[in-house]
């Protein structure tokens, strides 16, 4: 089923391969020389309902917290097959008040203030099936769309007729964080 999807598509996942238990959503990106800019991309995830904003603080899942409360989403310690970041989601364990489940790429502030995320040379999502890891599809790559942003979202997971979409969503966001924050009502 492996292909590239480009910004705006979707797929059913749970329709295209029934018995789909989760997911692995894996980031890769490619920052060549720039290892200030490499060292301060974070992945995170953001669990949200019905109005497309997060449940809560806690359904925010990124690297000072790993686990989502209901532990359904998980971003793994170590990424494997040349991903740098890996999120699991367990379709079953998912809460039925969660209707989305998006993925975001931002540059930490500090040290990596001046550096935007126009600066990298690849930059994809991939999604592999929980079950043995095989890739499932994965993004276009968006570095290529990308100059003064300073955070991303990717793609989403969502709730569609009693099953699980995903879309490539692509979303480049100047203001960093906190514009991901103000969008997806994530307290800061």
């Amino acid at each position: 089923m492996s292909s590239v999807m480009m910004r705006g598509a979707n797929v059913e996942l749970t329709r295209e391969i029934p018995g789909l238990s989760g997911l692995v959503l894996g980031v890769t990106w490619d920052a060549g020389g720039e290892s200030v800019l490499d060292e301060n991309l974070v992945t995170a995830t953001v669990l949200c309902g019905a109005d497309g904003r997060a449940l809560s603080g806690e359904h925010f899942v990124f690297f000072n917290q790993l686990d989502s409360p209901d532990l359904s989403v998980q971003q793994l310690e170590q990424a494997l097959g040349g991903d740098q970041d890996q999120v699991e989601v367990h379709f079953a364990a998912v809460p039925d008040d969660v209707e989305r489940i998006v993925v975001v790429l931002y540059l930490n502030e500090g040290t990596a203030r001046k550096r935007t995320l126009g600066r990298l040379r690849t930059c994809r999502l991939r999604v592999l099936d929980l079950d043995g890891n095989a890739e499932l599809v994965r993004s276009e790559d968006f570095a290529p769309l990308l100059s003064t942003e300073t955070a991303i979202t990717l793609g989403e997971v969502y709730r569609h007729r009693g099953g699980w979409k995903f879309k490539v969503l692509g979303q480049g966001y100047s203001s960093g964080l906190v514009g991901i924050a103000s969008d997806y009502g994530i307290p800061l």
